[in-house]
């Protein structure tokens, strides 16, 4: 199954053009390996302009998508591509502020565990 799903910030501003719009993630890895990797994601259609009109550089968004790869002809021969193809894109945080991500349930910290015995063995 071809399935991906990243949460990280926008490195710039979403590069766009007709019906298409991509943009490069900075996600950090694992806390074992030190530095961050940079794909790029890639928006169709109504997807594409939401994007394009309301995301910035420095926004924290989760994308949940699928790995593409392709090639071109380029100046020094064959350039290979590989990208993430976004089916679904959430912002997590909007301007410095935490904001629940659009069609996640939103469950409050407080009544989270309200309702567990507290008879609990561990």
């Amino acid at each position: 199954m071809n399935c991906v799903e990243l949460v990280g910030r926008l490195v710039r501003d979403p590069d766009v053009r007709p019906k298409v719009t991509s943009f490069t993630l900075a996600v950090d890895r694992d806390k074992k390996e030190e530095g961050a990797d940079f794909p790029r994601v890639v928006c169709f259609g109504d997807r594409a302009e939401m994007v394009a009109k309301s995301y910035k550089k420095g926004m924290l968004v989760e994308v949940q998508g699928k790995i593409t790869t392709g090639s071109y002809e380029g100046k020094y021969g064959t350039v290979y591509t590989t990208d993430v193809r976004a089916d679904h894109v959430y912002v997590l945080e909007w301007n410095g502020k935490a904001k629940p991500a659009e069609g996640k349930p939103v469950e409050p910290k407080q009544e989270r565990f309200a309702a567990l015995d507290e008879d609990v063995p561990f």
